[in-house]
């Protein structure tokens, strides 16, 4: 297919560069510049949105937040300007279900299609294309983009109508944030009794208790390796997206809202930027003890 991505951080490097090496032509676009090796691959760098989307039948986006949607797809030169009927534009942002059903309102009216399809699986899932894709929108525009998505990720749901996939990606933050504070209570409890907190993670691996979260995050934990990965201040904004949609569904998220104030702790010491399972160090200083020496 002829693509364009927009966004090529961590996680949309290695997508795009997925795409590139399964022959599908690739129209590219980042803030910080085109990486060397996907044009050394054959990515085409573009001046900007507007550009990516005249010149790509699916125009891919993939940026940190709501504000940031908006502004590739309707700001000056964006990706609206360039849009004809029958393109398709794909969001795997993790933003608003709200203002995704605005956005895709908006793209119809240029006689393209949208759908939302954000990703779970952080950099490791990116960088080995096994990444969760949780789509929102039409049948008929999964089918067309879904070769597409089969080169990003292996678990790839159409959820529901647009918006669905985006409120699919908000429980599994939910889940994931609640997790990764499990974790860090047990092993901060374990290394706290004196026990070894790397063998009681061995333990735990082989019992109800295993999950890829202990896998992968336990051992940053235990490692004390909290470069991202996926960035405490990308959490945050989804556990807000959570908050705020629960508040105006009169839902009540009473541990959803506690993991936030772990990670504002976190935020609050300079670590906005750590990976998520940094989220340790907050339950480390209220018990005045590490899981594990730091490095």
């Amino acid at each position: 297919m002829n693509v364009g991505f927009i966004g090529l951080g961590i996680m949309g490097n290695p997508m795009a560069g997925h795409l590139l090496a399964a022959g599908h032509s690739l129209h590219a676009f980042s803030r910080s510049g085109v990486p060397q090796a996907l044009t050394d691959a054959g990515a085409i760098a573009c001046a900007g949105p507007a550009e990516v989307a005249r010149a790509a039948d699916v125009i891919i986006t993939m940026v940190p937040d709501t504000p940031d949607v908006e502004k590739v797809l309707f700001g000056a030169g964006g990706v609206a300007e360039g849009l004809t009927a029958g393109k398709v534009v794909v969001d795997m942002s993790s933003i608003s279900p709200v203002a995704t059903k605005d956005f895709a309102e908006r793209i119809a009216a240029t006689g393209a299609a949208y759908l939302d399809a954000p990703v779970s699986g952080g950099e490791v899932g990116a960088k080995a294309a096994s990444l969760t894709i949780m789509v929102g929108g039409d049948e008929a525009t999964f089918e067309k983009v879904r070769p597409l998505f089969e080169k990003m990720g292996k678990n790839i749901t159409l959820v529901g109508g647009v918006g669905a996939g985006q409120t699919a990606k908000v429980a599994n933050q939910i889940i994931v944030a609640l997790t990764i504070e499990a974790v860090a209570e047990g092993l901060l409890f374990a290394s706290k009794a004196g026990a070894d907190p790397a063998k009681v993670r061995q333990a735990l691996m082989g019992g109800l208790a295993t999950s890829r979260i202990l896998e992968v995050h336990g051992e940053r934990m235990i490692k004390r390796t909290f470069d991202p990965g996926f960035r405490i201040e990308l959490h945050q904004k989804d556990l807000n997206l959570a908050l705020q949609s629960a508040k105006a569904l009169g839902v009540s998220l009473p541990n959803t809202a506690t993991t936030q104030e772990l990670f504002n702790a976190c935020a609050a010491h300079g670590g906005s930027k750590w990976d998520h399972s940094g989220m340790v160090k907050a339950l480390e200083l209220m018990a005045n003890h590490t899981v594990a020496p730091d490095a």
